[in-house]
């Protein structure tokens, strides 16, 4: 078994819950109500910086250009991209720059982003493609199932995350995570799964954040 089949493996059921969180299953079908989506994308906009941060920390800890290329190229993807979907998204719903700029985290989104910039302060370079797979491959594995399935909902912005995140320039990315760790001679293991636990968990808490409902104590 490779180390990246042992780490899928090493999370259990949770792996299979996450991809198939009812707000996915709801997303593929057309049927999810469109404030949980709202909400779940105004949280995803302020997880991109947080995910930038983990990305630009992987490329400074990097043992090589070679390692680090795939990275820069993936970041590059996602703000000439992706970033453009969220600005599309706020000016149909009306939302102005300032109001885009002020957007709050939310509980679990807000213990989130700590935990990916102390990855991103903190983990070694193996540490940080662990901690991006476990956020980037249960987004392959969902988005390819829908796919799969010929989930094509009649919502834009529902179709086009779906796409955006079965495409091969994820797939790509994913393929070459698994392999930089599958190639690697790394000592502690159990570290490693430690970290991917940690992701899976918190991936799985941002679908039950935008799903379920969450607000700050007051």
């Amino acid at each position: 078994m490779s180390l990246s089949e042992d780490l899928q493996k090493s999370v259990g059921p949770l792996w299979e819950k996450t991809v198939t969180h009812p707000f996915v299953i709801e997303l593929g079908d057309g049927t999810l109500p469109w404030e949980k989506f709202n909400v779940y994308f105004q949280q995803d906009h302020l997880f991109l910086k947080d995910w930038i941060a983990l990305m630009c920390g992987g490329i400074v800890r990097a043992p090589d250009f070679d390692s680090a290329r795939p990275l820069a190229s993936f970041v590059h993807g996602a703000l000439s991209g992706e970033e453009g979907l969220f600005q599309q998204f706020f000016r149909d719903t009306g939302l102005s720059k300032e109001e885009v700029r002020d957007l709050k985290y939310l509980p679990t989104s807000f213990a989130y982003s700590g935990f990916l910039r102390r990855m991103a302060g903190e983990g070694t370079f193996h540490e940080t493609i662990t901690t991006l797979l476990g956020i980037e491959w249960p987004y392959l594995e969902w988005a390819k199932r829908l796919t799969t399935a010929g989930k094509r909902p009649r919502n834009k912005y529902y179709r086009t995350w779906i796409d955006i995140h079965a495409g091969k320039e994820l797939d790509d990315f994913v393929s070459w995570m698994r392999n930089v760790l599958d190639s690697a001679a790394v000592a502690d293991v159990d570290r490693l799964k430690e970290i991917f636990l940690s992701t899976l968990r918190y991936e799985y808490l941002f679908w039950e954040m935008a799903y379920r409902g969450e607000r700050w104590p007051e």
